[in-house]
């Protein structure tokens, strides 16, 4: 990299902020257009939410396409739009991995899981165990598991609007980023508790045709801006990255050394596992009328998503290629404001109007995204500990459906408070790294049950606590006794080191172990109701939908 580049790296990020605020007035009501309507669209949902089907399910009225729409709002986060844009336009090949790994998860949802869910449970993951197993014990393991990694995927979607807003109105103090993070936390608790899964779905589905509109203009720009040469573009990013031919080669950030080698295939085994464990991902299978509608929604979200993988090439290259690395990172550590950076460049600059329109119009459709994803997230927590632990567990199933929602309101108040609170000390991280560590849990606690309770006889309620428990208890002691949390400038309190597991991603002891316990723990015990007759009739349902809600 020149001495010219470098002297011009640092002032960039500043432009960006001023570009900003010279625009400011449009910035700020194109972000209170999108929270007005979408508010208004929970208002209407929620004014049609009558029962716990309408807020738990949707009432079971969307079609597949609407569902697979739903679906990928849902899933394409602030992780896919910011945190891979990032990744890619600091390390290249590496961070691409990512968008690899997050398309592939849905193969394993697809072919494991979406249908037997759909058809086996009622609302939550705690429906399908309870079936065939002692329901006390198991509904509270999987409402205990559903809450935890919903929070660590709601910590990602925190800290990228942290990143997002602070850039777009100059706000570089702590005190500012954390108000962002609060005012987050109101607007996703609005979502949830007025509009429930309705409005929920509802807010995906618009997102989810911004983010893809929106992706779609930068990467025309980008490939017009290279003669629609993908060589170009990448000779392009590799050259002004200043890593060289490297930039484009496997190994930049994870084949230094021999731990980021195994890093990187415990974050693979993780991205690739995890979605059909996550949580807010499997309460929407339950919305759709039938295990055909179930099907084609998740293929319809697969084309959906897959399209939208392919071109996070033109948002990381094309971000390595027109903005030096220190630009990306002045803004962020992270390179979490790499997109916005890059739609501002293309669109003509930071002193430019048509950089500060394409800034505001990505920066709209990140914030988007963002309170999308968190109110999907809030809302699977919410339902499970509603469902799970206050209707099954303590209320012992006499809890009335009035009460079943009011307790899940209440808990969407409590879990948003929880993630604005830890939402505040993660600024510093990766959003698409701390995605990746949901994906592990997810993949180490819920993943091995599911999978036991759909197709093995000899599962019980042993093995499934040991399992849940496990997996879940595993995985989060790995992560927090790892860099992500200590040890690193970028962890999160980097003024302490007690990380003791030296990879950032668990995945690769936490979920052969998930599985691990829940074999061993299902050999050690005798649990007469979890085979049998009731086995027998959990696998006719999940096959073929027979008896489903």
């Amino acid at each position: 990299m020149s001495a010219t580049t470098h002297a011009l790296a640092a002032p960039t990020a500043q432009l960006a902020a001023e570009g900003a605020s010279e625009h400011r007035p449009l910035i700020i009501t194109l972000f209170s257009l999108f929270v007005v309507i979408t508010l208004a669209v929970t208002v209407w949902a929620g004014r049609r939410t009558k029962d716990a089907t309408d807020f738990y399910a949707g009432g079971r009225q969307f079609s597949g396409f609407q569902n697979g729409l739903a679906i990928s709002g849902d899933y394409m986060s602030a992780a896919s739009f910011l945190g891979i844009a990032g990744a890619i336009a600091l390390s290249g090949y590496d961070g691409f991995l990512y968008s690899i790994g997050f398309l592939v998860a849905w193969l394993v949802a697809l072919l494991l899981v979406a249908e037997p869910l759909r058809n086996s449970g009622r609302y939550t993951m705690g429906d399908v165990l309870a079936y065939r197993m002692r329901q006390r014990p198991v509904r509270t393991a999987a409402g205990v598991s559903t809450i935890i990694v919903s929070i660590f995927y709601l910590l990602a979607q925190m800290v990228g609007a942290g990143a997002l807003v602070a850039l777009l109105l100059g706000i570089t103090g702590e005190a500012g980023k954390n108000l962002i993070v609060v005012f987050v936390g109101i607007i996703m608790i609005l979502y949830v508790t007025i509009g429930g899964m309705k409005g929920t779905t509802w807010v995906q589905m618009i997102k989810a045709c911004l983010l893809i509109g929106g992706t779609v203009i930068i990467t025309v720009l980008v490939f017009h801006k290279f003669n629609w040469n993908l060589s170009t573009l990448l000779g392009a990013a590799a050259e002004n990255s200043g890593k060289g031919a490297a930039f484009l080669e496997p190994g930049l950030k994870y084949g230094a050394t021999a731990t980021s080698k195994i890093d990187f295939l415990s974050l693979g085994i993780a991205l690739v596992l995890g979605t059909a464990g996550l949580p807010h991902i499997l309460i929407r299978f339950y919305t759709v009328p039938t295990a055909k509608a179930a099907r084609k929604s998740v293929n319809w979200a697969i084309g959906i998503i897959g399209v939208f993988y392919l071109m996070t090439i033109a948002l990381g290259f094309g971000a390595a290629a027109l903005l030096t690395p220190k630009t990306i990172t002045d803004s962020n550590a992270a390179g979490n404001t790499a997109a916005p950076l890059l739609a501002q460049e293309i669109g003509g600059g930071a002193d430019s109007t048509g950089g500060a329109v394409l800034l505001a119009m990505i920066s709209a459709v990140a914030f988007a995204t963002i309170l999308a994803v968190v109110a999907g997230l809030t809302l699977a927590s919410s339902s499970s500990f509603a469902h799970d632990l206050y209707a099954n567990v303590i209320r012992k199933g006499q809890a009335t459906e009035k009460e079943e929602v009011k307790a899940a309101r209440v808990s969407a108040v409590i879990i948003g408070a929880v993630a604005i609170g830890l939402g505040i000390f993660a600024g510093k991280l990766n959003v698409a790294g701390l995605v990746a560590l949901a994906f592990a849990v997810a993949a180490s606690a819920n993943l091995p049950t599911l999978l036991y309770s759909l197709f093995w006889k000899r599962f019980t309620t042993t093995g499934a606590l040991w399992s849940i428990y496990g997996g879940l208890v595993s995985s989060v002691l790995l992560v927090f006794f790892s860099p992500v949390v200590t040890g690193k400038e970028t962890s999160m309190f980097p003024g302490v080191d007690f990380a003791w597991f030296p990879l950032e991603n668990p995945g690769l002891i936490s979920i052969p172990l998930g599985f691990l316990l829940g074999w061993v723990g299902s050999l050690l015990s005798r649990d007469e109701t979890a085979g049998g007759k009731k086995y027998a009739e959990l696998e006719i349902r999940s096959m073929t939908g027979l008896g489903a809600h």
